[in-house]
């Protein structure tokens, strides 16, 4: 048992939870309200975990299983996937500005408009179950757990579309995810979103939204990423961990004394490749698998 796992108390009752994705209850449940007012009001709020998802909790990008199978269902060409991978490989290996975040997310929506709603889900439902879970990394998993046997709300919050993230959330016990919102309508993806794409700054917004909705004390939360485009979630709660740091994040790991997790072990190179390979190699095996349908 690691020291972080030490650190928690497993003899706290689990609250009752409620699975949320990006302000839309996905489960009917029981919602705790914070506790009343006391000498050390602070100290009494709930406190909750929330987790980025691709390369802190599963090894690998979520978005990436989620376009091999919309791929596989004959949603995406082969110039989508290769425009789209380039892009997003751009965009998560930290080459970004406001000009080409819009582009991604331009993009993204553009794959998927017209596309049912009810469609994704059930491919969501293919992948988080046969893509994501395999890939689940176990000892942050644990993490999770302990923070809900200790009496905390767990959260994933990540860039991926709410309703995969949502379903993972769901799949792993957990109390929601936020997660980027598209803009539906008479059932379809209209090809727009709803609010802002959840990354970078977004993330740190949206936990404070969440925290002042819930009651949350967020410098008794706890937040865990692998990406350094996630600094402003992590500064904005009492404790950050870094998962398999990239090396901004390692660097500001080492600055603030933030404990570091690592468990890329073979991996490692695979994680620090350069943005170039990590396209071509998405990019590419993405078209293998369309042109390999188009022979089928």
């Amino acid at each position: 048992m690691s020291e972080i796992e030490a650190s928690f108390s497993a003899s706290a009752t689990p609250r009752p939870r409620t699975v949320r994705a990006g302000g839309t209850a996905l489960t009917h449940s029981v919602v705790v309200e914070p506790a009343a007012p006391g000498d050390d009001e602070l100290a009494h709020l709930p406190s909750a975990a929330f987790f980025d998802v691709d390369n802190t909790l599963m090894h690998g990008a979520s978005t990436y299983w989620l376009a091999r199978a919309l791929a596989k269902h004959g949603v995406l060409s082969g110039r989508d996937i290769l425009n789209f991978a380039w892009k997003q490989a751009r965009f998560k290996f930290g080459a970004e500005n406001h000009g080409h975040i819009s582009s991604v997310k331009s993009s993204a929506l553009e794959l998927v408009a017209g596309f049912p709603v009810d469609e994704m889900r059930k491919v969501c439902e293919e992948v988080v179950d046969r893509d994501i879970s395999p890939r689940i990394l176990a000892p942050v998993r644990r993490l999770a757990e302990r923070h809900l046997e200790s009496d905390q709300e767990v959260w994933l919050v990540t860039a991926s579309p709410v309703e995969l993230a949502g379903l993972l959330a769901s799949r792993l016990g957990l109390t929601g995810a936020l997660g980027t919102i598209a803009e539906i309508e008479d059932g379809c993806y209209t090809g727009r979103l709803v609010g802002d794409l959840m990354h970078g700054p977004a993330k740190a917004e949206g936990i404070a939204q969440l925290a002042a909705e819930r009651g949350l004390n967020l410098e008794q939360c706890t937040a865990y990423s692998d990406s350094a485009n996630d600094l402003p979630m992590l500064r904005k709660v009492g404790r950050a961990i870094a998962v398999n740091p990239d090396a901004r994040l390692a660097r500001q790991a080492r600055h603030y004394g933030w404990p570091v997790l690592d468990y890329r072990r073979g991996r490692r190179a695979a994680k620090l490749a350069l943005p170039a390979a990590a396209a071509a190699g998405v990019g590419m095996g993405l078209l293998y698998l369309h042109k390999s349908r188009e022979r089928d």
